[in-house]
């Protein structure tokens, strides 16, 4: 039976990203620190939390470490591949307006096709 809190497990550290496992350090050195503060005035109900945070921090940066060292890896982002699907959609758009812009026979339809291109590629360089 492992001591400690059963929110981070190593399975569940091994889920998280490297900026998630940084916050769940920090936020179990904090509270390291407050119970060591509760120890010393004498008000800490449950010592064997101590122990429990303190495994929970090592679990931690043995997972980080492993990391480092290219034992463990961090979970693949996911929103990638859908990254690359709105730049094609972009993509579309701005040749079709492109295309709009050149069979325009009026001065007006050129300008509106060419506004429409243009807040196409903003919309692209805003997704790269």
């Amino acid at each position: 039976m492992a001591v400690g809190t059963k929110d981070l497990a190593p399975e569940q550290l091994r889920g998280l990203d490297d900026t998630k496992l940084a916050d769940e350090l920090k936020k179990a050195k904090e509270e390291l620190f407050n119970l060591r503060f509760q120890s010393a005035t004498g008000q800490l109900d449950n010592h064997g939390r101590l122990r429990a945070v303190k495994k929970d921090i090592a679990r931690i940066y043995t997972e980080m470490r492993e990391r480092e060292l290219g034992i463990g890896s961090a979970p693949a982002a996911p929103k990638a591949p859908e990254k690359a699907e709105k730049a094609e959609k972009v993509e579309k758009k701005a040749a079709k307006a492109d295309k709009k812009a050149e069979k325009a026979d009026k001065p007006e339809k050129a300008d509106k096709a060419e506004k429409k291109a243009k807040k196409a590629d903003k919309a692209q360089e805003a997704d790269a």
